[in-house]
């Protein structure tokens, strides 16, 4: 038989595979990334809602800050400090374990966590006994407010050690 005589043809290729729909791995793949999305935007919500406490703590503390500058006493500050403090560390701490402590247990209690010991045996020792002195019978200079001020601020910035809730 003759080559040229034989009834051939071109090849033709198959059609080109489209990418849609997509195969069931695509799928799957596209579950596990947004469910891990979620659940890290679960995770921060979680963090910023736990956070909102200190957040607002830190706002009045620089309130305070703020009138410290201008010259408030510092015995209302000291008080309002004392305030401030107790109502954060009541939100992150066990009623039962916060709520009774004052003296040295509350100063000891305090600086849980911290580097320094910043209120048993720093500035932050003036939290205990400067808001239940007479007002407006203790100056500026005096007491170290300005020392008060930076060691409440590191208090609430220092999240708890162990199991706050």
């Amino acid at each position: 038989m003759d080559p040229s005589q034989l009834p051939l043809r071109d090849l033709h290729l198959p059609a080109e595979i489209g990418w849609w729909p997509l195969a069931p791995g695509w799928w799957i793949l596209i579950a596990l990334a947004a469910g891990g999305f979620g659940w890290l935007l679960y995770r921060a919500w979680r963090r910023f809602l736990h956070n909102r406490p200190r957040r607002a703590a830190l706002r009045k503390l620089s309130g305070v800050r703020g009138a410290f500058e201008y010259g408030a006493d510092p015995v209302a500050l000291a008080t309002e400090i004392s305030e401030i403090l107790r109502r954060a560390m009541l939100a992150y701490a066990p009623r039962a374990d916060v709520a009774g402590l004052t003296g040295p247990r509350w100063l000891r209690w305090l600086d849980r966590g911290l580097e320094q010991p910043l209120f048993s045996q720093g500035p932050g020792q003036l939290v205990e006994s400067l808001p239940y002195r007479a007002p407006g019978q203790v100056g500026e200079d005096d007491v170290d407010l300005r020392g008060l001020l930076d060691a409440a601020a590191t208090r609430l910035k220092t999240p708890l050690p162990g199991g706050s809730r």
